[in-house]
């Protein structure tokens, strides 16, 4: 991992600094691309560090110890995609085993949920965990852990970090938290006890749409050598030129995330004097429910603003004459990102599901990028009025 001192440096400066950006072969200012499937044993009997990508590639190394850094954990893992680093995680636990999760999780978390590991007899119970009492309420003899997601997509609800891990504690729970939203630049949840941190690095972490990741940050060695047992087992591992990619987009992560943060919360503050916007989530409102839980435990707000605009039909209308974002799934890229959850990120929850945890038919998720934010709030305002 890399060098202690680095704890002690503020965030920007990590972001840059961070154990590996100069190459120690050949002073390169790049973290070295190890584009090889396997390593030459010099001595048979001293293996090398690396003997096959698969079980780990020097450059992958680099990007796992830049997360764990960022993020305050003892180790990271880097994955092929987000939800590989969150069936990876699922699979500490086994046959018989219970786990309590955000209710208005991300759609592929609940399609897994519900469509894969509920064949292999995991179970979970989806709970509205701004409700404290809900989540206790939940706990059953063969419960494990406790997945969070805060703030929830799409629906940006605020679960107390804290208050949640303490609890699982007291009942030898592992905790495990979504971070893709607000990333350790806003949010670092291994401060507030949680045991395991994931995220979409294809999201803000990468920030460009060019990159398709997961990452883990583990809190204990012992989590760290179960994690890293499935990894390899598994073959869930990111390859080197998407390892290289991410770590360049995250050298970036805080300009990002200081500029889109500042527009979104203005287009959120313009979305919310609409009369014709049924209801704006978004954290740093100053009528969110879960606003003053939020302000402990991050930094900011984000750059996601789900608003409902009444209908479907609406919705898609919106969608159809809006000029600047990107009407795609995904977010947290330097283009802003126009979603329609409810056949997006959303579509494996039945309707009646989605309508339960609060995503419309109407709900649309805005991810502001690095534009204008006067040119993007001119064209929402033409394609509403439209």
């Amino acid at each position: 991992m890399a060098e202690n001192n680095n704890q002690e440096k503020q965030f920007a400066t990590k972001l840059i600094h961070f154990g590996s950006e100069i190459d120690e072969t050949t002073g390169a200012s790049s973290v070295p691309i190890y584009q090889a499937s396997t390593f030459h044993h010099h001595d048979i009997f001293n293996p090398p560090t690396h003997d096959y990508s698969r079980s780990g590639n020097p450059t992958r190394q680099a990007l796992e110890d830049y997360i764990a850094l960022l993020e305050g954990g003892v180790r990271g893992f880097a994955f092929a995609s987000g939800m590989a680093a969150i069936s990876t995680a699922f699979l500490l636990f086994s046959t018989g085993d219970h786990v309590i999760v955000t209710e208005d999780v991300y759609g592929g978390t609940y399609r897994l949920l519900t469509t894969v590991l509920n064949r292999l007899g995991i179970e979970s119970t989806f709970v509205d965990m701004t409700n404290f009492e809900a989540v206790k309420a939940a706990l059953q003899p063969n419960t494990k852990a406790v997945f969070m997601e805060t703030p929830s997509n799409p629906t940006l609800k605020i679960t107390n970090i804290a208050e949640v891990t303490a609890w699982a504690q007291e009942h030898e729970l592992i905790t495990l938290l979504d971070n893709t939203f607000m990333t350790p630049y806003h949010q670092r949840p291994i401060e507030l006890g949680v045991d395991i941190v994931l995220h979409s690095a294809t999201k803000f972490l990468g920030g460009h749409s060019d990159v398709l990741a997961g990452l883990a940050v583990v809190r204990t060695e012992v989590l760290g050598k179960r994690l890293k047992q499935l990894q390899n087992g598994l073959g869930t591992v990111l390859g080197a030129q998407e390892s290289w990619l991410l770590m360049r987009g995250m050298k970036t992560l805080q300009a990002r995330m200081e500029h889109s943060e500042k527009s979104a919360r203005k287009l959120a503050e313009w979305l919310d004097g609409r009369s014709d916007i049924v209801r704006v989530y978004y954290p740093g409102l100053k009528d969110h429910p879960g606003r003053e839980i939020h302000e402990k435990q991050s930094k900011g707000y984000g750059a996601v603003v789900s608003f409902d605009v009444g209908d479907g039909d609406r919705a898609k209308a919106v969608l159809n004459a809006v000029k600047l974002p990107l009407v795609a799934v995904s977010l947290g890229a330097v283009e802003s990102i126009l979603s329609y959850p409810a056949m997006m990120s959303h579509a494996a929850m039945p309707r009646e599901v989605r309508h339960e945890r609060g995503i419309s038919d109407g709900l649309l998720r805005y991810s502001v990028g690095l534009e204008d934010i006067d040119d993007l709030i001119a064209d929402l305002d033409q394609a509403l009025k439209g």
